[in-house]
């Protein structure tokens, strides 16, 4: 049971960050409004759509879903901290539109289902995090 759950959360997780990648990839004006707030237009949205891309295929793959757990809890805490304490907020708003803080939720969506995952995961493979991070990441056993 916990394997089917622990599956389905990180199908969760590469759904939000896939999906994303149409609006970065095309230069769609949502997402240049993101990156230019921030001041990384457009080297910050491809470049973050490039890592993304990654990060989402390799939570679908078995051998590389531990590192990209890591990777996806790192990128959601970054979009985070970009919605809390930057100029563009938790609701994002473009050319006379907004989304109703949409993107905020993904995120807090996606963070909170990696979390889940790792901590499932070491409740299931009886580890602690440091056997985690150990087992799974360095291939070492403690």
């Amino acid at each position: 049971m916990l394997t089917k759950i622990f599956f389905l959360l990180r199908i969760i997780v590469a759904v939000i960050l896939l999906q994303s990648l149409y609006f970065k990839f095309s230069g769609h004006p949502e997402a240049v409004h993101i990156f230019s707030t921030l001041g990384v237009e457009p080297w910050g949205r491809l470049a973050l759509g490039g890592v993304e891309l990654i990060v989402g295929l390799a939570l679908l793959v078995s051998k590389t879903k531990i590192i990209a757990l890591f990777a996806a809890i790192g990128l959601m805490f970054g979009a985070i901290g970009s919605h809390l304490f930057t100029p563009l907020g938790i609701v994002v708003k473009w050319q006379d539109q907004s989304d109703n803080g949409q993107l905020f939720i993904m995120a807090i969506t996606a963070l909170v289902c990696s979390i889940i995952s790792i901590l499932l995961y070491c409740r299931d493979k009886k580890y602690s995090f440091s056997q985690l991070i150990s087992n799974e990441i360095f291939k070492k056993n403690i």
